[in-house]
């Protein structure tokens, strides 16, 4: 599912309703003096998080919480964790493509959510053995100030002669040939399988172009926010903290490309079905609407919209407005092409 739109209808009766639904097994007595260790990526998903879902799912449930941050990347952890029955936590937080990397081994739990549970949540947030909680995006952000002719596209930031001014790209095949496809015209519900020639055709022509090539989120926020560059490609979140400090910097959603991560438990987890009974809780809309005034990132369940002030609506990923405009990222075709591609990237750099 390339494109998605959501209709928002009846608030409390339906939200409400939902919640009931979500987590019909919960009996706090049953529950009592149980806990649950969750990793997360820290910082502020930690301090969101918890407002959003370990303090009310244990006011609920009785359940404590005790949030961990994981690595940066948890799949190695993940394998260790199975493979030595050592479970330092019960569970965490994974993106689409490191689900496909533990689903390969067979390292996931399966959730076995009860379809009233998730019948809000975006269809590509819903597997088996993951529920997605928040959507990120890769988009264009450029300097207002600098930028008088705003760029509007990915061929506008190819066209250095209507729009001047510094770049930057991030130094990774991942997106970067997506981008370059759609600046060259490629609709993005026709972008995979990616043509890897036509891409790197198309980056021919911004390379000489491009000042920074960044490696990491924090350097794609201080590029913008120190006004070393006037329009950049990156994550959404990165460039609305900049934003948020003061930079004059506007996020075009179009053309943009999102991506999903949630929860996921440890295959054979001994603390498995309070886990599931937490991770069903993490679906409801009104708890995922929480994390957003930590996060600049979008809920899964479109009805957290409900709760959700308009402002800061207009700056989250999955809200109607700016999910219309992007395209889902193929996480399966990476998992397959990701090593050949950054290979090729990385000899195309140093040409």
């Amino acid at each position: 599912m390339k494109n998605s739109s959501f209709e928002i209808s009846r608030r409390t009766l339906l939200i409400g309703g939902a919640a009931a639904l979500a987590m019909p097994m919960i009996n706090r007595k049953a529950w009592a003096n149980q806990s649950l260790v969750v990793a997360d990526p820290g910082g502020p998903f930690g301090d969101g998080y918890r407002v959003a879902f370990y303090d009310d799912f244990t006011a609920q449930t009785g359940i404590e919480i005790q949030g961990v941050a994981r690595d940066a990347e948890p799949t190695a952890q993940f394998k260790s964790i199975v493979e030595t029955k050592s479970y330092i936590w019960d569970v965490c937080t994974i993106t689409l493509s490191a689900r496909l990397i533990l689903e390969k081994d067979d390292l996931l739990e399966p959730l076995n959510l009860p379809a009233e549970a998730v019948a809000d949540v975006m269809p590509e947030a819903v597997h088996t053995n993951m529920l997605g909680t928040d959507v990120y995006s890769t988009v264009l952000a450029y300097n207002k100030e600098t930028c008088p002719n705003p760029p509007k596209s990915w061929a506008d930031f190819w066209n250095v002669a209507d729009f001047p001014g510094r770049r930057s790209l991030r130094r990774n095949p991942l997106d970067t040939l997506e981008i370059a496809l759609m600046a060259d015209g490629v609709a993005p519900q026709d972008l995979y399988p990616l043509d890897v020639d036509r891409a790197f055709r198309k980056l021919d022509e911004i390379k000489d172009h491009i000042d920074v090539w960044w490696t990491g989120g924090a350097q794609s926020t201080q590029l913008l926010e120190s006004g070393e560059v006037d329009m950049i490609a990156g994550w959404n979140a990165r460039f609305q903290a900049a934003i948020d400090n003061g930079t004059p910097a506007e996020l075009v959603w179009n053309q943009g490309l999102y991506s999903i991560e949630g929860w996921g438990v440890p295959k054979g987890s001994p603390k498995a079905d309070i886990a599931r009974e937490f991770i069903a809780f993490c679906a409801q809309g009104k708890q995922q609407a929480k994390f957003t005034e930590y996060l600049a990132y979008g809920p899964t369940n479109l009805k957290a919209y409900d709760f959700i002030e308009p402002d800061r609506a207009t700056i989250l990923p999955t809200s109607p407005e700016n999910l219309k405009l992007m395209s889902l990222a193929s996480d399966p075709y990476w998992l397959e092409h990701r090593n050949a591609a950054t290979e090729r990237f990385n000899g195309w750099l140093l040409r």
